[in-house]
């Protein structure tokens, strides 16, 4: 896969219209022959996409892995994750992109970003025959909503549609429709508004303590909040996703490794390299030449 020079290409959603609907729907096959150009280069997203495959063949990737596309195989990629697709053709489906605000704020939205589009290792998944019928239902009503013009309540129509899908494909997924979608707690909730502030500061190197104060709690109740939910200290959340990035530019760019280093924040490209090695056991140099199988990168 060819690298970008200096950046990973992040495309938007009505970024100049925002007065726009924050929500389309398109023909995957269509879309592809549109933009295949663009979507077989790693790229990113400003907001959230729904890939639904119809037909076996190929593999679709994100970030550093590439997973084998099934019949009726869905994907969930998250705002900011790498993906490109494959050179497979006649790739049939339905392709879904929103904005964040488009799902809006409550808890049952919160606990569908970080459990549908952030679940790690396992972004895709096939559904039986009998899911599609139900998404295929709702694929059918969201269609109609967007054809009309649009009425009353034209655009909260579209969203509950949207969540009642992703409610049902979760509830489908875990094989579990007994138990109730919500924030069990309010660590549940304290987690995911932290993750949400580790997601728009990672850069600026940001202590456990300063996040704490942005959430007005302690770094003890921090600490005790995230060991509670995921059984880390937080300041592992915080490095892990400052290495991911690491990687993602890494993999997916020809940055030089100190212009990797100052685009997360680090002002000392050589501490750097010694906080990349003490979490990967690898410099930026070995990553990148065991990913490239080339020998030569200059700091």
């Amino acid at each position: 896969m060819k690298k970008d020079n200096s950046h990973i290409t992040q495309y938007h959603l009505h970024k100049e219209q925002p007065q726009k609907l924050q929500f389309e729907i398109h023909s995957l096959q269509a879309y592809l022959e549109k933009n295949k150009a663009h979507t077989a280069q790693p790229h990113s997203h400003s907001f959230y996409q729904i890939l639904w495959f119809f037909q076996p063949g190929g593999q679709h990737f994100i970030d550093f892995n590439g997973y084998p596309i099934e019949e009726n195989t869905l994907f969930f990629i998250a705002k900011s994750q790498i993906h490109y697709f494959d050179d497979w053709e006649g790739q049939e489906g339905i392709l879904i992109h929103f904005n964040e605000s488009f799902l809006m704020q409550s808890d049952v939205d919160i606990f569908l970003k970080y459990n549908v589009f952030n679940n790690k290792g396992r972004p895709c998944y096939h559904i039986s025959p009998e899911t599609v019928e139900l998404v295929n239902t709702y694929i059918d009503l969201i269609q109609k909503e967007l054809d009309d013009d649009p009425q009353f309540g034209h655009k909260q129509v579209l969203r509950y549609l949207l969540k009642s899908l992703l409610i049902l494909l979760e509830r489908k997924h875990r094989g579990d429709s007994t138990s109730d979608i919500q924030l069990t707690s309010q660590y549940d909730l304290q987690y995911l508004q932290f993750r949400e502030l580790v997601e728009q500061h990672y850069t600026h190197g940001y202590s456990v303590s300063e996040y704490a104060d942005l959430l007005h709690i302690s770094s003890k109740t921090l600490t005790t909040v995230v060991k509670t939910i995921v059984a880390q200290p937080p300041s592992v959340v915080i490095s892990n996703r400052i290495i991911l990035e690491a990687e993602r530019l890494l993999s997916f760019t020809s940055l030089k490794v100190n212009e990797v280093a100052y685009r997360l924040g680090f002002e000392d490209a050589s501490y750097f390299v010694k906080y990349f090695k003490r979490h990967v056991k690898k410099s930026p140099t070995e990553y990148r030449e065991l990913l490239s199988g080339t020998g030569s990168d200059q700091n």
